[in-house]
């Protein structure tokens, strides 16, 4: 069932948006060579924490990060682990989500370390476009195929495949709600949007073909092809008017 959101509720998950988008932010500063996955990891723990907040992720599903991070390759869910170094020329999607007053918020982005490669970039600028793409037809009145559609469209006109086996979700006061926001999808199609939903619209795009597999830890999702992915996400109010993106800062 949707659970659509009130005012006041709306003004509470705005807080855990606000510290999420924030600790996003702050990952930025860590994208540099020589640092491991779980010293960024802990950056973004304490960041959170000193906020009054918990990392929405820290313990979900058994879960042992504060954040997912994934490297290249690595789709998404990604584990932080001390041995995993970042160098110079990697992307690196960051997914952080905090969670305060009853409520999660939820955001992703991937991020350069130095200099990286023409081919790279544009796969960061299509999903980052994409994610907006999808964001100016999330309004009062269209469906969750129209989102989905909006992300489809944009990635394989730019040559690239969207992941089908993981999607954007609905988001509140647990982690993960209905409805389910695929990355692909006809317009027209699939719940409609109504004030007050709140959405977490998540491309997940791969450099090559579509196909991923989950690694043995049962966590970490990487392309079949050993090319390249980027993750966007931005949680999202459906209001009257234009939607509003809770996790811009």
């Amino acid at each position: 069932m949707i659970q659509l959101k009130t005012t006041s509720e709306i003004t509470k998950m705005s807080k855990a948006c606000e510290i999420s988008a924030m600790a996003l932010l702050k990952a930025k500063e860590f994208m540099v060579p020589g640092i491991s996955t779980k010293e960024v990891d802990d950056e973004i723990r304490n960041f959170i924490l000193s906020k009054n907040a918990k990392p929405s992720f820290l313990g979900y599903g058994g879960f042992t990060g504060s954040i997912c991070i994934s490297i290249n390759d690595e789709v998404i869910h990604g584990i932080p682990n001390e041995k995993k170094i970042l160098k110079t020329g990697d992307i690196v999607s960051v997914d952080v989500g905090a969670f305060i007053d009853g409520y999660h918020g939820d955001n992703a982005f991937t991020f350069p370390v130095g200099q990286i490669s023409d081919e790279k970039q544009k796969l960061i600028d299509v999903t980052k476009e994409s994610l907006n793409q999808a964001i100016q037809v999330a309004v009062a009145g269209n469906r969750i195929g129209d989102v989905s559609h909006a992300v489809q469209n944009y990635v394989e006109k730019n040559g690239f495949s969207v992941v089908r086996e993981f999607v954007g979700h609905g988001i509140g006061k647990s982690l993960h709600e209905s409805p389910e926001v695929p990355n692909f999808g006809t317009k027209g199609r699939g719940t409609r949007l109504v004030k007050g939903m709140t959405i977490a619209i998540e491309p997940m795009i791969n450099e090559g073909t579509a196909g991923i597999h989950i690694l043995p830890d049962g966590w970490l999702v990487k392309t079949n092809d050993g090319k390249n992915s980027a993750h966007f996400e931005h949680t999202i109010y459906i209001t009257d008017n234009e939607p509003v993106i809770l996790t811009k800062v």
